[in-house]
C-alpha cells in the first residue's frame, strides 16, 4: 500500500508521526501547514482508509497508520543506506576491486600499492589473483577482472593497455659466485653455466632463448621455471644463474642474491591493463593513481 505514495507523502506521514501534528511536522520539513495538511489528505485517499483521527484537537494515528509504520521506518532507512552507499561510491570509499597479475608483480609492487590504497579506503573490498599473462588479458577482455598487470605487452583489442614503467633484464647469482665481481655480465659469460630461465611464452624467458638462438647456442638452458620466485629459489641452493626482469631481480635482492645488469641492457615494459570497451570507476581510477604514484617514488623508468 504505501508503494502507491510518493516520497514526499511518505516524509509528511512520518513527521506527523513523529510530532505528533502538521503544524510542527510541516516546520520539520520546512513546507507551509496547508501544504502538508493537503499531502497527509492525498496519501489518505491514495490508501482508501484513515491514517489519523482528530480527538480533542489532536491528530491520532489509526491502527492502520501503527501497521504501517514499520515498514515505512524500513524503507526509509533503506533509502538514507542506499544513499550513504551511493555516496560512498561516489567518493570511492567503498565497492569491489578485482587485480590480478602475473606472480612477480603480486608480491612486489602490488601489496605496495594495496596497503597504501585501503590506508584511506578501509571499506574498500579487494581481490588479488596470480595469474599468467594470457589469463589476466582474457579475464579483463570478459570483465571478469578490473585491472590486470603483466610483463611486455599485448596485442588484444579488447583490452587498454600502457606501460606503467619498464624493468631491465639482468642476473640473479648465489653470493659467493665468480661472476659477482663483475659489475656487469655478458651473454658469453653464461654460455657455459647452468641458466635457469622462464619459459619461452614469457617476455624474458623469449628474450633469453632468441639472444641464445642468434649465438648459435639453442639448448643452453638447463632449468625453465614459470615464476621468478622458483628461479630465485634454485640459484639460492647454487643450482644455476637465473635470467630475469627487474621485478623478478627485485625479489631476488629480498632474498640475498647478487643481482648484475646482462649486456647488452635489455628492457620490459609492466603494463596495465583494463577493458577497452567500460568507462574505469572512481575506485580503478584511484588505484591508478596509486600506482603511479609508487612508481614515481620508486624511480622506475617510465
Amino acid at each position: 500500500m504505501a508503494m502507491n505514495l510518493n516520497l514526499r507523502e511518505l516524509q509528511v506521514f512520518r513527521a506527523v508521526m513523529d510530532q505528533g501534528g502538521v503544524t510542527a511536522a510541516a516546520a520539520t520539513l520546512g513546507m507551509s501547514q496547508p501544504s502538508a495538511s493537503k499531502m497527509l489528505q492525498q496519501a489518505e485517499e491514495r490508501l482508501g482508509f484513515a491514517l489519523f483521527v482528530r480527538q480533542r484537537k489532536r491528530l491520532v494515528p489509526t491502527a492502520e497508520a501503527h501497521a504501517l509504520l514499520p515498514e515505512l521506518v524500513g524503507a526509509f532507512t533503506a533509502l538514507e543506506d542506499l544513499g550513504r552507499l551511493a555516496e560512498d561510491l561516489r567518493g570511492g570509499r567503498s565497492g569491489l576491486l578485482t587485480l590480478v597479475a602475473v606472480p612477480a608483480l603480486t608480491t612486489t609492487l602490488l601489496p605496495r600499492a594495496i596497503a597504501r590504497f585501503r590506508g584511506t579506503r578501509p571499506e574498500v573490498f579487494l581481490a588479488l589473483r596470480a595469474v599468467t599473462a594470457i589469463e589476466a588479458v582474457n579475464l579483463v577482455a570478459d570483465h571478469r577482472a578490473d585491472l590486470a598487470l603483466i610483463l611486455g605487452t599485448t596485442p588484444d583489442a579488447r583490452t587498454e593497455a600502457r606501460s606503467l614503467f619498464t624493468s631491465e633484464i639482468g642476473c640473479a647469482l648465489p653470493a659467493g659466485h665468480a661472476l659477482a665481481a663483475k659489475r656487469a655480465l655478458h651473454l658469453a659469460d653464461l654460455l657455459d653455466l647452468p641458466l635457469i630461465s622462464l619459459g619461452p611464452q614469457q617476455p624474458v624467458g623469449a628474450v633469453l632463448h632468441r639472444a641464445l638462438a642468434e649465438a648459435g647456442r639453442s639448448g643452453r638452458i638447463a632449468m625453465e621455471v614459470s615464476q621468478s620466485a622458483i628461479a630465485c629459489a634454485l640459484v639460492r641452493e647454487g643450482a644455476g644463474i637465473a635470467v630475469l626482469d627487474g621485478v623478478g631481480l627485485q625479489e631476488a635482492r629480498s632474498q640475498g642474491l647478487v643481482v648484475r645488469r646482462l649486456l647488452p641492457r635489455t628492457r620490459l615494459a609492466v603494463s596495465l591493463l583494463r577493458p577497452r570497451h567500460r568507462a574505469p570507476s572512481r575506485l580503478e581510477q584511484d588505484f591508478v593513481a596509486v600506482l603511479d604514484q609508487l612508481v614515481a617514488e620508486e624511480g622506475r623508468a617510465p
